[in-house]
């Protein structure tokens, strides 16, 4: 565990951290319309993928790797153990010059993941998690605080877009009840870890690349959160085109409660405004 989590540390040190707010013409390229990729993304995730082959020889689902060949992907299916790494999370806070980034990476076994590592490099904060075994913030075992009782003392995260018309019908009349809504940070590696240490009681996405998802997912559930699709089966590490919707949430309570309330299930609270 120990040796993932210098792996993340020292790439990020050589590749991540020198181009922050430095980041030179042609540093910067459009991999698809919106998404953006940086020098700084490829370079750690050569480091890293490297160096977790001469630690474990198994295949490595990269990020950008698999935005230079999909099929790399498969290997979350195909394989019976891979590494998956993302090696700079948030790149758009990154070019922006926002500190909200991270660098994370998980084991994955039989598309689930069994351990995770996530690297805040601007917070020098490491979390970590494996299964069945815990999780851990700068090497000391994480405990969150319970939450609160009530959903209008509870804090999450639910973007924009998501409040809109058609995928969830009235949801910008359902959200009242919740204490204090974010937009989030627009970096996983930044959300999960505020779930986790409970500063967060839920969070809602939509686009579940595993990379983003499969190392936060873990740390939650060893904290004694949820992560689960909205029909409540467990997230999975899937390749990029998979089902779609994620509820992530401090215990089983609150996840059941805020899906209740967020699909218009919760009466005491939703009053039938569909």
């Amino acid at each position: 565990m120990e040796k993932v989590a210098e792996i993340l540390t020292e790439a990020s040190a050589e590749a991540v951290e020198p181009r922050f707010r430095a980041l030179a013409a042609g540093d910067v390229m459009e991999k698809a319309p919106g998404d953006v990729v940086t020098v700084a993304d490829r370079d750690a995730e050569r480091i890293i993928s490297r160096r977790l082959r001469e630690l474990l020889p198994l295949p490595v689902v990269g990020e950008e790797a698999v935005a230079a060949d999909p099929a790399l992907a498969r290997a979350l299916h195909n394989e019976p153990a891979c590494w998956l790494v993302d090696p700079v999370d948030g790149t758009a806070n990154f070019v922006a010059g926002r500190p909200d980034f991270a660098v994370m990476a998980s084991l994955i076994r039989d598309g689930e993941a069994v351990a995770a590592w996530i690297w805040q490099p601007m917070t020098r904060t490491s979390y970590a998690a494996e299964l069945g075994a815990g999780a851990w913030r700068d090497g000391r075992r994480l405990t969150r605080p319970p939450a609160a009782a009530q959903p209008a003392q509870w804090r999450g995260s639910i973007k924009r877009y998501l409040r809109k018309p058609g995928l969830f019908p009235g949801l910008h009349r359902r959200t009242p009840p919740f204490g204090e809504l974010t937009e989030g940070r627009r970096s996983a590696g930044m959300e999960y870890p505020q779930v986790a240490d409970g500063g967060l009681e839920f969070l809602l996405y939509w686009r579940t690349l595993p990379w983003d998802h499969a190392p936060g997912s873990l740390l939650v559930r060893e904290t004694g959160g949820v992560s689960a699709r909205l029909d409540g089966s467990p997230y999975r590490a899937d390749p990029p085109g998979g089902e779609d919707g994620l509820l992530v949430a401090a215990d089983p309570q609150v996840w059941e409660r805020t899906r209740n309330i967020l699909l218009g299930l919760d009466y005491g609270q939703d009053l039938g405004l569909d």
